[in-house]
């Protein structure tokens, strides 16, 4: 039975994605369970883009921490030579490079997550050495706290926030009709959090015949809690085309 891929990811990620996911001939729609605003006061980033040239390293949570922070680069400012941003995955990366930063670190071959990005630094060397983290409000700290360890002195920039989804008309309906035929429905998750919204916005529904494709192995426990039936875990690709052709791929093995 064909399903319907419903994209979780915040609305400026989640177009490129649907878009992608047709072009490989798979129904796909967009259902943003996650909402990205600016923060009230952006005086944190704009000091932070002052701080870049004493800096040793920054690590970039996602594209949205990307997109954030250099929306706000002061006029006439430019990232420092030299100075190495940390990606935890594909998607931060090619953020990265569409902002002109020519230095990335990225995780080892066959990981997308804080823990390939560590193994790959680690061996470096951290003591003394200036960091900054940039994310949301808020997330999980276990990079940062791996880089103290280490004896970095690591200090966090906050570019966004995250805020529940407000779902339109349209929305509302696209969730209600997976609700009522979980079986001719698939999720593809980025994040765990978005799971977390699903069931909030929908605690009775029953997931159960629903698929759920997860962007990592914490996603998948997420999706398993939320009663999901069938979980299938996709690591990132290095390229959109790439990830939404292994997305169809899982889409029809999960049909079957």
């Amino acid at each position: 039975m064909a399903r319907r891929l419903i994209v979780t990811r915040p609305a400026a990620q989640a177009a490129p994605w649907v878009q992608a996911l047709r072009a490989q001939g798979v129904d796909a729609v967009a259902l943003p369970l996650i909402g990205i605003e600016p923060l009230a006061d952006d005086t944190p980033v704009r000091q932070a883009w002052a701080e870049l040239p004493l800096l040793d390293w920054v690590m970039f949570v996602s594209a949205n921490a990307v997109e954030h922070f250099f929306a706000l680069r002061p006029e006439g400012a430019t990232w420092p030579v030299g100075l190495a941003a940390g990606a935890p995955g594909p998607g931060t990366k090619a953020a990265l490079q569409a902002a002109g930063v020519p230095l990335i670190d990225e995780p080892v071959p066959g990981r997308a997550d804080s823990e390939g990005l560590w193994a790959q630094v680690a061996p470096r060397g951290w003591r003394g050495r200036r960091v900054r983290v940039v994310r949301g409000e808020d997330g999980r700290d276990w990079l940062a706290e791996q880089l103290r360890e280490a004896g970095a002195e690591v200090g966090f920039v906050a570019a966004y926030r995250r805020a529940p989804p407000v779902l339109d008309a349209a929305a509302a309906a696209l969730l209600a009709a997976a609700a009522a035929a979980p079986q001719q429905h698939a999720f593809a998750f980025g994040s765990s959090e978005a799971v977390a919204r699903l069931r909030e916005l929908a605690p009775q529904a029953d997931w159960g015949a629903a698929l759920a494709l997860a962007g990592h192995p914490r996603i998948a426990d997420a999706a398993c809690a939320a009663g999901f039936g069938r979980v299938r875990v996709l690591l990132p690709q290095d390229d959109l085309a790439q990830g939404a052709a292994a997305m169809g791929a899982a889409l029809d093995a999960g049909a079957s």
